[in-house]
């Protein structure tokens, strides 16, 4: 089972931004390591250590691991030395500091290593960044929220909701949750600060683990299990989600069947049809409307859907003619959708372009340099760029939004 662990980053010697980027790439590329997220870039004051330092640029990352705590220490210790990190005097300068700060919310107390850092609810230059990506954290020992204990240091706290938790209060359902866009969407408003209920198809370890790291994030969290390919189940799953916490503010309907990978790829033509009318456009259209028009009763949500931005310019193959009929009809439902639920309800369709999940992670050469081509970013879209938009939709910022289809894509226009 994977582990959230977050690090801080400084450098003061040299080139202080390449050595972060440098230290970022070299964990990327490092197995059992994903990085998922990295914060601003502080400059900061030195502190302790001889004086007449140079100012440190200093930032968090978190990352998903499979190593273990002691393994991690390890690592970031060798790139520390890869990039020449040398340690001649106690807090001196150095071409890159490397710190692990927080391992899921182990607690290890020992000559060798220490968690959390016993130092990171008092420096600043931690806590700015740390809360930029993880305000809603629980510091395991304090029991306290990063964005708070960041409130305690500066002696200055907002009030009302805190900056970075935009969607504090909201409950939300994110199906298809357990991997991909559908876990970096309920990761993403959990840390805003929305409550999170997990689904899956048939995995209870999987979605218990998304549940433990929205839970991680500060936000409440809850488990179901539906398979959306029965109809019935569909509605037992909008009923039973509108109990957890007696109603639902936002609804990111992601659930689809994975055509490309394993098994499913083999199948034939009318087989994946199949599989995606039932789960990409009746399960959605039918959660849709079932979620919705309560939420309409109540006053208020909003709705996400899943599109495909390729699905009204078309795409050569079967799987483009696949993708291209059922994410299409996904879209257009949506926009009606939208008509249907406002003034009360506002709803979305997200078309995401080349996203870099399980297939593009396999991708051919030919692929690969077919979406640098097609991308004029020049790189594949993360699940965690998809999660990003879904965030800002689902927020007070995109009230004067709906029956919108936005496409993550990198700007590709075909």
């Amino acid at each position: 089972m994977a582990a959230t662990v977050y690090i801080a980053l400084g450098s003061n010697l040299g080139d202080r931004r390449d050595f972060l980027d440098r230290a970022l790439a070299d964990l990327r590329g490092r197995p059992g390591v994903e990085v998922t997220r990295v914060s601003s870039v502080y400059e900061t004051a030195p502190v302790g250590g001889p004086a007449g330092q140079e100012p440190y640029l200093n930032a968090v990352a978190e990352l998903r691991t499979t190593l273990a705590p002691a393994a991690v220490l390890q690592l970031l210790l060798d790139v520390e030395s890869r990039l020449g990190r040398v340690r001649a005097e106690r807090d001196g300068p150095r071409t890159i500091d490397l710190d692990l700060l927080l391992y899921d919310d182990v607690v290890r107390d020992d000559t060798k290593l220490m968690l959390p850092h016993p130092r990171l609810h008092q420096r600043l230059f931690v806590l700015q960044p740390l809360a930029e990506i993880a305000p809603g954290l629980i510091h395991p020992l304090l029991k306290r929220t990063i964005a708070d204990l960041l409130g305690d240091l500066l002696q200055l706290r907002p009030f009302g909701v805190s900056p970075g938790r935009e969607l504090t209060g909201l409950r939300a359902l994110v199906t298809g949750s357990t991997s991909g866009i559908g876990l970096a969407v309920a990761l993403e408003l959990a840390s805003a600060g929305a409550d999170v209920i997990v689904h899956g198809r048939r995995s209870l370890e999987a979605a218990e683990e998304t549940a433990s790291q929205v839970r991680g994030a500060g936000g409440r969290s809850a488990v179901l299990l539906a398979d959306l390919r029965d109809r019935a189940e569909c509605q037992r799953l909008a009923d039973n989600a509108w109990e957890v916490w007696k109603g639902l503010d936002v609804c990111v309907n992601n659930a689809g069947t994975d055509t490309l990978t394993g098994e499913a790829a083999s199948w034939p033509f009318e087989r994946k049809l199949q599989e995606l009318l039932a789960v990409d456009v009746t399960a959605t259209m039918l959660l849709s409307r079932a979620v919705g028009r309560r939420m309409k009763e109540s006053g208020g949500g909003v709705v996400i859907n899943m599109g495909w931005d390729q699905a009204d310019v078309g795409m050569e193959s079967d799987s483009g003619e696949l993708f291209a009929a059922a994410k299409g009809a996904v879209m257009a439902f949506s926009k009606s959708l939208a008509l249907s639920l406002a003034p009360e309800v506002r709803v979305h369709c997200l078309a995401p372009g080349w996203i870099r999940t399980s297939w593009g992670h396999k991708a051919s050469e030919a692929w690969q340099d077919r979406v640098m081509r097609e991308t004029p970013l020049r790189r594949w879209g993360l699940p965690e760029d998809v999660a990003a938009t879904a965030r800002w939709l689902a927020s007070p910022a995109a009230r004067y939004l709906t029956g919108q289809v936005i496409r993550v894509n990198g700007g590709a226009v075909r």
